[in-house]
């Protein structure tokens, strides 16, 4: 029997309507309030492969054409923060520790994100990858 309110994806301990999935509903009036829950949203909006919340919440200037889903076979296996910083009113940096698997073979993806805070909006800019 399906979970009636399965985790959150982002690794928060909340169920996933609580945290994440509110910003994913796409009420206007629900916006992640700071960096940090805009980039747990975009991780749990990966592993759902949610690309057109991935396209809303990426900067304009920096934003792709394409968003393409996860390849089959993808499977997310969390998240770590590893801090959160706020630069001024309009500009935070969050670095995150993601974890993957595809082909049989582990990923981790380590990142500092560039965030700016826009109308009342906060956005993923671009980011810094970190070597192992």
């Amino acid at each position: 029997m399906p979970t009636k309110n399965p985790a959150c994806p982002c690794g928060s301990g909340h169920a996933y309507a609580a945290c994440c999935g509110r910003w994913h509903g796409g009420a206007s009036h629900l916006r992640a309030p700071d960096a940090q829950a805009l980039m747990r949203s975009r991780y749990s909006a990966f592993v759902l492969d949610l690309t057109n919340y991935l396209r809303d919440t990426w900067h304009p200037s920096t934003r792709p054409t394409d968003i393409e889903p996860s390849p089959p076979g993808l499977k997310w296996l969390g998240l770590t923060v590893k801090r959160h910083e706020i630069q001024d009113a309009t500009h935070a940096t969050v670095e995150f520790v993601a974890r993957s698997r595809w082909q049989g073979k582990g990923e981790r993806l380590h990142e500092t994100s560039r965030f700016v805070l826009e109308d009342g909006r906060w956005f993923y800019v671009d980011g810094d990858i970190h070597d192992r």
